[in-house]
């Protein structure tokens, strides 16, 4: 299996998703292909589609899933396009399907796509290199009311609105071309927390970019719908917005009468479709996180697809 990215929590990961050794599994989130070699070890007679935005990650997930022969396709796609990317593969339904919706250290770690305002780069943030707007076109068509509630909704960061003031000076002085510039005029306003809030301005601008929120909501829908009675969709997710949206779907699916409480029983006729699994989040072990930190903040999720009539 190839280096340089550590997968987080496989271990849950195949406890929680893995139902059947000969089943159908769906990587929203390929990655490197850390996840779906574990899912694909543990289920011996089963297939997998890999799916992920990134060309590069596609490449390096090919490698490490190279003795699988036959039993795993992969393919570039956002997951927002889950239900016809998996009918293009001959999937109409499936026993498992993992969201990880972090980014991997190679990601990270590679100044050219300007995700860390660790490393000096390109204000890109896109996780599809080869397409869309970049960070830096966001910010230069943005004035400072929109600016400030991209930072303020995506990066839940209270002082937005100076912070997106500093970034628009920053522009219109023509001093706004790498990520370190872009740090600059945030710590330019001389916040609290320097590292929190740096972090909060760079996610809030790679969500906007990648509409991050939107594909998660999308490809949760389509997940339930692909997934067979007893098949289950596991998420993880890295802050609290996804983990969120995550939440409150579960729930919704899970509990999805609508009616008002003061009626003695449901009039809406709406049935549930999901069942939780994890109560509780599930968070890595101190083993796992002293041996990558990085996975300190991932929670991660579990429901199971109800079959038609069943109960929670």
């Amino acid at each position: 299996m190839q280096s340089g990215h550590l997968p987080v929590m496989t271990a849950e990961v195949v406890e929680y998703l893995v139902v059947r050794t000969d089943g159908i599994y769906i990587d929203c989130t390929t990655g490197s292909g850390g996840h779906s070699h574990r899912i694909l070890l543990n289920a011996p007679s089963g297939r997998l589609l890999g799916i992920d935005v990134d060309p590069a990650a596609i490449k390096r997930a090919r490698e490490t899933l190279s003795e699988f022969g036959e039993r795993y396709e992969l393919t570039m796609a956002n997951f927002s396009e889950l239900a016809a990317t998996a009918r293009d593969h001959g999937i109409d339904q499936c026993d498992g399907i993992l969201f990880d919706l972090g980014f991997s250290s190679l990601q990270l770690d590679d100044p050219s796509r300007g995700l860390s305002f660790q490393e000096e780069g390109p204000i890109d943030m896109r996780l599809d290199p080869t397409s869309g707007p970049t960070a830096h076109d966001v910010i230069s068509r943005s004035e400072e009311r929109e600016l400030a509630g991209i930072i303020r909704d995506f990066g839940e960061e209270k002082r937005a609105h100076p912070i997106a003031r500093s970034i628009i000076a920053a522009r219109e002085r023509g001093q706004l071309d790498t990520t370190r510039d872009l740090a600059k005029a945030v710590l330019a306003t001389k916040p609290q927390h320097r590292q929190k809030t740096l972090a909060r301005v760079f996610q809030a601008l790679r969500i906007a970019v990648n509409d991050e929120l939107s594909s998660l909501r999308s490809g949760l829908e389509q997940a339930v719908a692909l997934l067979r009675p007893g098949g289950r969709v596991v998420v993880i997710a890295y802050h609290s917005l996804e983990d969120r949206i995550v939440k409150q779907f579960f729930v919704r699916s899970e509990r999805p009468c609508v009616c008002p409480k003061e009626l003695p029983k449901c009039a809406c006729g709406r049935e549930p479709t999901l069942r939780i699994v994890t109560r509780r989040i599930v968070t890595p072990t101190d083993a796992e996180i002293a041996r990558n930190p990085r996975a300190r903040s991932a929670k991660l999720r579990t429901a199971e697809r109800l079959a038609e009539g069943e109960k929670p």
